[in-house]
């Protein structure tokens, strides 16, 4: 697995369960190589404009994602993953939008300290 990956794996969720759902691999962290990951959502209404990204049949790395509906890739939904914990690759987003996420959470998180 690596940077880009969209995989299936347990993320906590608000409530304090725990769900498998699909995440994007965003960085592969130091030392211990856990993954930090954002959730994706197929419930379109929690996208925050600006922020997150939206990724549908229309886009030219839909196809390739593993994604089956159009979903919300959820920058505001992070967390850290233990490697042995995602349960595997279902696909992968272009490297150009990973760039761009990437750069989007980057950039929010040098203004907020700011």
């Amino acid at each position: 697995m690596q940077e880009g990956d969209v995989v299936l794996a347990p993320i906590p969720q608000a409530d304090g369960s725990v769900k498998n759902r699909p995440a994007i691999i965003l960085r592969e962290m130091p030392r211990y190589r856990d993954f930090l990951v954002c959730g994706v959502s197929s419930q379109l209404h929690q996208e925050v404009a600006g922020f997150d990204q939206r990724i549908g049949p229309a886009d030219s790395d839909f196809a390739g994602s593993g994604l089956k509906v159009e979903s919300v890739i959820r920058l505001g939904f992070l967390t850290v993953l233990p490697r042995n914990q995602v349960l595997g690759s279902i696909g992968a987003i272009s490297p150009e939008r990973h760039a761009l996420l990437l750069r989007t959470l980057s950039d929010y998180l040098v203004e907020a300290a700011s």
